[in-house]
């Protein structure tokens, strides 16, 4: 297992902090994988799927979104900010021959992804663990603090024990986007993960995400997993699971996916 070092710049000129995850064996694919709202790189669902997957022959690329880690910047550009922010990072992989083939995203990265996939030619496989159909549902975890402040005005908010300040902007931006219409038209294969028993974002969000979404689909359970996927067994069997759906997606990096 290698894990180097690979920073890159957001929109704004900020340096985002990375990490590429390879195995030791050759790398067949690359990917993308985007963390869960205002957790970071280090995150136990981040780290152990991007390392599992990378034993399986899949390079990947974990990064800290703007504001959150060891990145620079600003935290709280709504969903707008983090699906920028997953289009630089696989340019920047392109740029240094790492194409990404496949974006992965847990809880609210899962909205990312499926936000940025439209932008991303070289996409041709999306995975979402735990993800909320509506980018909306994010707005339930800060509470009533955001509503109703005057443009420009930002107010302490305590989220999962960290405090951040967001403002009216963050709900304008959350509130913007069609995370209805994008999913209908992904144009990408989807692989759905959801645990039935996760108490941060509801099964019922894999259910609605899966019924948009056209083939080619899959949706995957994870039995008894909690949200954050903090048990080991259940990131290897996630990885273990998107490596192997994903194989038939992935192909040669010159080949066109086949439905």
């Amino acid at each position: 297992m290698t894990a180097t070092d690979f920073d890159f710049t957001n929109a704004a000129g900020r340096e985002l902090a990375g990490v590429l995850e390879t195995g030791a064996g050759p790398v067949h694919a690359w990917a993308v994988f985007a963390h869960c709202f205002t957790c970071d790189k280090t995150s136990l669902a981040a780290t152990r799927v991007s390392r599992a997957l990378a034993d399986h022959g899949v390079g990947v690329l974990r990064f800290d979104f703007t504001g959150l880690g060891e990145s620079e910047g600003a935290f709280g550009h709504g969903l707008s900010g983090d699906v920028r922010d997953v289009v630089r990072a696989a340019e920047a992989m392109a740029a240094s021959g790492r194409a990404p083939r496949l974006l992965i995203g847990h809880s609210f990265g899962g909205a990312a992804v499926l936000a940025a996939a439209g932008a991303l030619a070289s996409v041709t496989a999306v995975a979402v663990i735990g993800t909320p159909f509506d980018a909306e549902h994010v707005l339930t975890h800060v509470g009533p603090a955001l509503e109703g402040l005057a443009a420009g005005r930002r107010v302490p908010v305590s989220i999962a024990g960290r405090d951040f300040e967001l403002g009216a902007d963050f709900v304008e931006d959350i509130r913007s986007h069609n995370q209805l219409g994008r999913i209908a038209g992904l144009g990408r294969a989807l692989l759905v993960l959801h645990s039935p028993l996760d108490d941060i974002v509801s099964i019922d969000n894999a259910a609605e995400i899966f019924q948009t979404a056209r083939h080619p689909k899959s949706f995957v359970s994870l039995d008894d997993a909690d949200h954050l996927l903090t048990r080991q067994a259940d990131a290897d069997y996630a990885a273990a699971v998107i490596a192997a759906w994903a194989s038939r997606y992935l192909g040669d990096p010159g080949s066109d996916p086949t439905a």
